[in-house]
């Protein structure tokens, strides 16, 4: 059983950068495929970025371009860069792991995400 635990988050004025950080413990000898979500409140959790066992990556097209998700497999961290940050940006952000060498950011998959962390709140302001 692996456990997640995100942190970097803070409260930015729009254009701004934060990098966040997921720190993965536990069962990390299987293929996983990691993930970050949001989930702002009155809206459905999104799926914004992954990556897959071997590297490859996904993102939202809400993100593309200013996101950028990576792992370090050496230190069992996955992190999330994010640049020119925006309003629509405030969320809390959830890292996930499936057991799965592929990632998927879609909605049907979703529930192959088994771990997760507590959430970090990232609060973009005008």
């Amino acid at each position: 059983q692996m456990q997640l635990s995100e942190s970097g988050g803070g409260s930015v004025q729009a254009g701004g950068s934060l990098r966040l950080s997921c720190a993965v413990s536990g069962d990390t000898n299987k293929p996983y495929a990691m993930a970050w979500f949001r989930w702002a409140p009155g809206e459905e959790r999104e799926a914004v970025a992954c990556v897959g066992a071997f590297g490859a990556t996904a993102y939202a097209n809400s993100v593309r371009g200013r996101f950028t998700i990576s792992k370090d497999d050496a230190e069992n961290t996955l992190y999330l860069a994010m640049n020119s940050l925006k309003p629509e940006d405030t969320a809390v952000y959830y890292c996930a792991a499936a057991p799965r060498a592929l990632c998927s950011l879609s909605r049907n998959r979703h529930d192959d995400y088994k771990a997760w962390g507590q959430g970090t709140q990232v609060t973009v302001s005008a």
